[in-house]
């Protein structure tokens, strides 16, 4: 007898999904490769630059120990979740519990994807941003909820809207997802914004989910604020945060959760069914990350800097139009005029130039005639996806 993919179906919550974006994207620029064609890829929001050297040394020095082998404590080792806590304190002064209001992760990803496991119930609906990271709507749909998308645009500075969402759709809404520094428009958020935000949530009865992964990575005298920092913010927020993008550890997969401590209960009870927590070496040197010298931050964000520059300046000598980020990894632009597709241009451009973006529809409806650039990539390779692409606008 031979299987056939319709023996065993997928799951119903799973059959409409497809790969992710940038695993698709991965096995086209592989052909392109096989064929002889210069990628550059300016599309995949991953830092090409490695972490500072005691960082990794840090990591060495725990692994070569005997006794750091082993399972380590669900949600985090102590050490950990004590540098998290000061780390807040320090850098945002918020006063964090290190045992009630913080839990590590194995990265952000799996703890944004695991809220809406442990907070949604079949038709409970899920107000997501758009455009906005995919995780937030694909945790949604999987956790049977429903997903209300609010714009985010140009004329708002991509700062939502909140008074249009409508009434009914708030009366069933559990769970309002913010993301500031912004992926993908790179936008910041004010303190008054996020005022404004905790106050909507307490009055509607909604857990605030703020993604702030790129809180270090900010230019030009600009330093992102947490959420948290709004006064009772705690009561109906919960943060979550990545050494990912502040630290280029992002493949070390190491994150964390932090604030109302109900939620960091949920997080962890689920946690503890699904995985066995982290390397004890990872946390170690995630405590040396968040506790050692941040000085290096300023020359990692300066190279981002002028990568930064370089785009902005590549995209409006091709036509594009665009906001000059303050913060993230990421410059977002509007297509030239006389290209309206996301996706067609994307595709002409790394079929003809070897150059790849990342569609802005990836991202949402109202994501649609844009397109994200990734600052992770070496500054001479950005250089030159930039010289290909106004010459082939030309």
């Amino acid at each position: 007898m031979t299987l056939t993919s319709a023996f065993i179906p997928p799951a119903d919550r799973i059959a409409s999904f497809k790969p992710y974006f940038f695993a698709a994207l991965g096995k086209k620029i592989n052909e392109l490769k096989a064929r002889g064609m210069d990628v550059i890829r300016i599309d995949m929001g991953s830092p090409d630059l490695p972490p500072a050297p005691f960082i990794v040394d840090s990591l060495i020095e725990s692994a070569k120990r005997a006794d750091t082998h082993a399972y380590t404590p669900n949600g985090g080792t102590p050490a950990f979740k004590q540098a998290v806590a000061k780390y807040y304190l320090e850098r945002f002064e918020v006063d964090l519990d290190p045992q009630c209001e913080v839990i590590g992760l194995i990265g952000s990803k799996e703890g944004l994807f695991n809220l809406s496991q442990v907070i949604l119930n079949p038709g409970d609906i899920s107000l997501v941003p758009d455009p906005g990271y995919p995780v937030y709507s694909a945790s949604g749909l999987i956790a049977g909820g429903e997903i209300f998308y609010f714009p985010l645009t140009r004329e708002r500075n991509f700062l939502p809207d909140l008074d249009a969402i409508p009434a009914d759709v708030l009366a069933r809404a559990k769970i309002l997802w913010l993301n500031y520094p912004n992926n993908p428009t790179g936008a910041v958020a004010t303190m008054a914004f996020f005022e404004e935000a905790v106050a909507f949530a307490r009055k509607h009865n909604i857990l605030l989910a703020h993604d702030a992964p790129y809180t270090e990575v900010c230019f030009d005298g600009y330093i992102a604020p947490s959420i948290l920092q709004v006064p009772g913010a705690k009561d109906v927020t919960i943060e979550f945060n990545s050494l990912s993008k502040s630290y280029n550890m992002a493949g070390w997969r190491l994150g964390m959760a932090v604030g109302n401590q109900d939620v960091i209960r949920y997080l962890f009870t689920y946690k503890s069914q699904m995985d066995t927590s982290t390397f004890a070496p990872i946390f170690a040197a995630g405590v040396t990350a968040l506790s050692g010298d941040q000085s290096w931050l300023h020359e990692r964000n300066a190279i981002y800097k002028a990568r930064r520059d370089l785009v902005v300046n590549g995209l409006r000598a091709a036509g594009f139009t665009l906001e000059i980020p303050r913060a993230a990894i990421y410059v977002w632009a509007q297509l030239p005029k006389g290209y309206t597709g996301s996706t067609e241009f994307c595709a002409r451009l790394l079929e003809e130039t070897g150059v790849s973006m990342t569609p802005g529809i990836v991202y949402g409806q109202h994501g649609e005639g844009f397109v994200r650039i990734s600052l992770g990539t070496p500054t001479n390779r950005i250089e030159e996806a930039m010289q290909r692409l106004v010459k082939w606008i030309e």
